[in-house]
């Protein structure tokens, strides 16, 4: 595979960290740029982070002497160095959607870890394993823009790659109905036990924007390509509730169904561990050989146990059992910076290196 340069915009905040630590010795990707505010601007990226840094591992020592760019004065010049861009920023939505158009105007692709083109028609937002075929609408989104390389191309929201991969390969079952309550772990919000202490012994039911996002993202990742736009569909009816408990890492879903065509429990067991997607199939540097791991333990899956699983890409999915009210009811846990955040979007950008779009 080609050798591609990259940079990652939003460098100094965790998910810009946490791209930073998967892609030190990433097989396909170097990073040539870092960019962050213009507070940052100019200072090396050990700098900048000091004693913010919030990974488990250490800043790469190839990055931590790299300047910093600003991230909004310097598009041209970074788009110059790369072949494409990570962004995960800490702006407006109105901002971000600007700053993104802008460095795909500069012939400049974007993998993005931001929520602000998430509903943009001509933008796909993907599961790797899930919809890859919506990086197909990219062609419609050059002509929109004007560009021959340039494009934005976004990760879903983390709590829904909890659930939304168990329920995928089922909905050939006609699911009608989903009831999803959600566990979000404190790095979802940027944070670490050090710096949000309220929230050890706490739990708070209220993540501004999250309950929206969770019921309308799946209808846009399970509808399809219709001309020079992605569709939602219009089913299931999707209902959620998304709290957030003092959990480090690693987002669990309460997941209730219902089916047109109720199926055995054993096969949908079979189901989950038959899934291979895209992903699998193309042997992508990042992606879980097993994208599914069902546990037969009534514990499990457990956020501390079982979220590194597969280097963190793996969903794990226990406690399948029928239910009084919907036909089934289970459990499921993704680690939500890595499968859910940057892990999501080098997967995501490593497919669409293996499909020619950064060429």
């Amino acid at each position: 595979m080609k050798q591609y340069q990259v940079g990652i915009i939003g460098a100094t905040g965790m998910v810009g960290q946490r791209f930073a630590t998967l892609l030190a010795e990433h097989p396909w990707f170097h990073v040539a740029a870092l960019a962050a505010s213009p507070r940052s601007a100019g200072k090396t990226y050990q700098e900048a982070v000091s004693n913010r840094w919030a990974m488990a591992v250490p800043m790469p020592e190839s990055m931590k002497n790299m300047v910093l760019f600003d991230a909004t004065a310097d598009i041209e010049k970074i788009a110059g160095m790369v072949d494409f861009v990570f962004c995960a920023v800490d702006m407006k939505k109105d901002e971000i959607r600007a700053l993104e158009e802008r460095y795909a105007k500069a012939e400049c692709p974007v993998v993005s870890n931001n929520s602000a083109h998430r509903f943009t028609k001509d933008v796909p937002m993907v599961i790797p394993e899930v919809n890859p075929d919506h990086i197909e609408i990219i062609e419609s989104q050059r002509k929109r823009l004007g560009t021959k390389r340039g494009f934005i191309a976004v990760k879903s929201n983390c709590s829904i790659q909890s659930y939304v991969p168990a329920l995928s390969p089922l909905r050939k079952f006609g699911i009608k109905n989903i009831l999803a309550c959600t566990y979000q772990a404190i790095s979802g919000a940027g944070k670490t036990f050090e710096t949000w202490p309220d929230i050890v012994d706490n739990l708070v039911p209220y993540i501004g924007g999250e309950e929206e996002k969770s019921e309308k993202e799946p209808l846009k990742v399970w509808g399809k390509i219709e001309g020079d736009e992605i569709v939602s569909t219009d089913s299931p009816l999707i209902t959620t509730q998304c709290l957030r408990v003092p959990v480090s890492d690693g987002h669990t879903a309460a997941v209730f169904v219902s089916f047109e065509n109720k199926p055995p429990k054993e096969e949908i067991l079979g189901i989950w561990e038959d899934f291979k997607g895209v992903p699998q199939q193309l042997e992508l540097p990042s992606a879980p050989k097993q994208f599914i791991h069902y546990f037969q333990e009534d514990d499990r899956p457990q956020a501390k146990l079982d979220r590194n699983l597969e280097n963190g890409m793996a969903v794990s999915v226990g406690r399948l059992r029928e239910d009084t009210m919907f036909d089934y009811k289970f459990v499921c846990l993704s680690h939500n910076t890595l499968r859910g955040a940057a892990g999501g979007g080098v997967l995501l950008a490593e497919l669409l290196a293996a499909k020619g779009y950064f060429d």
